[in-house]
């Protein structure tokens, strides 16, 4: 069952847009007199003490005119992944109950924003990342949902070529039908009015190839090949045919189809896998982001080729707190600035949460 204080955020949250419950002490502020944000960027996470650092500092720095708030839900982690997020002054509820669509349907229910943002523990996102979907959801009101691609950080050439193809084929499709025929759960925006929830009979392909389908049925999916994400590689590292073979045929789109027909999970999750963030999990949250070499993102940046992008965000104060009556965070200390995205290119292994 959930922790019963994901159930008390949906009608009293306890926390501003974006902080946690220490930053509206003494404000005067009651918790109903805060207005609801713009966006609720949810984040499922499970022992994500090295990789979640990264993530919270680009969504930290986020340069935003709308109001946000950060809900990290803990999928029953065993390392440091709560009192992590929590440092970073935001919203975490605990989900018990294993699996990804559990946990995002968790921290989908507790969000208060008109528009959710499902977002990854292991993915760096750009600074203008909300408001390109703030201003693409404004553009096309009657659109219920916005997606948009990936890419991962230093991954072996063959993913390079499996990703830009994957991507470049959803675009095409895009283009030719207006019909998103994919969308990755690490970069997907839905308005709350079309949310019938998660599948939570699913694992891997619940959070996305489902959820696409469901929101389909309200109205309008966009795609936007421009607003891309960064994510971490580390499934990738056991090879091509472990990756073709296992992650994707097997767990992803067998256990997809099998769990969907028979209504249960007959396959579960896949294996998680663990690299380097092993070593870097028992560090403080601002050291974990700094901590591994920022050659991962040159590389990365330089193989993608993408001219005029920044990842990295010099902000580290979130926009939403001068539309909220409190006061600015206080900055993690300067180290978290450098190369937050190295930590997701060379932690060893991309975890689809739960």
């Amino acid at each position: 069952m959930r922790d019963e204080r994901a159930d008390q955020t949906l009608d009293h949250p306890s926390e501003t847009p974006g902080r946690g419950p220490e930053n509206t002490a003494g404000s005067g502020l009651q918790q109903w007199d805060l207005p609801a944000p713009r966006f609720s960027v949810v984040i499922p996470a499970l022992n994500e003490a090295a990789l979640l650092p990264a993530t919270l500092h680009s969504l930290r720095g986020q340069r935003s005119a709308s109001p946000f708030e950060i809900i990290v839900v803990d999928n029953n982690s065993t390392d440091a992944t709560a009192q992590i997020a929590r440092s970073f002054g935001v919203r975490v509820i605990t989900e018990t109950n294993p699996g990804v669509c559990q946990a995002r349907q968790a921290g989908t229910l507790a969000a208060r924003g008109e528009i959710v943002v499902s977002a990854d523990a292991d993915t760096v996102y750009p600074p203008d990342w909300l408001s390109r979907l703030d201003a693409t959801f404004t553009a096309q009101p009657d659109a219920v949902a916005v997606a948009g691609p990936c890419r991962y950080a230093d991954p072996p050439w063959w993913m390079r070529v499996f990703c830009r193809g994957l991507f470049a084929a959803v675009g095409r499709v895009y283009q030719a039908t207006g019909r998103v025929g994919y969308a990755t759960a690490t970069n997907l925006a839905f308005r709350r009015f079309g949310f019938d929830g998660y599948d939570l009979n699913l694992t891997q392909g619940g959070d996305e190839l489902d959820l696409l389908r469901r929101l389909r049925r309200h109205g309008t999916v966009l795609w936007d090949p421009s607003n891309t994400v960064t994510t971490s590689s580390r499934r990738q590292q056991r090879g091509l045919l472990y990756t073709l073979l296992v992650t994707l045929a097997v767990y992803y789109l067998l256990g997809y189809w099998l769990n969907r027909i028979f209504r249960r999970p007959v396959l579960g999750m896949a294996p998680p896998i663990r690299g380097l963030e092993t070593e870097t999990a028992q560090l403080p949250a601002n050291d974990a982001a700094a901590n591994l070499s920022a050659e991962k993102l040159a590389r990365t940046e330089a193989a993608e080729n993408e001219a005029g992008r920044n990842e990295m965000s010099p902000s580290v104060c979130l926009q939403v707190a001068g539309k909220t009556g409190g006061g600015e965070l206080t900055p993690p200390a300067a180290g978290a600035a450098r190369s937050v995205d190295s930590s997701i290119g060379a932690s060893g292994g991309r975890r689809r949460s739960g």
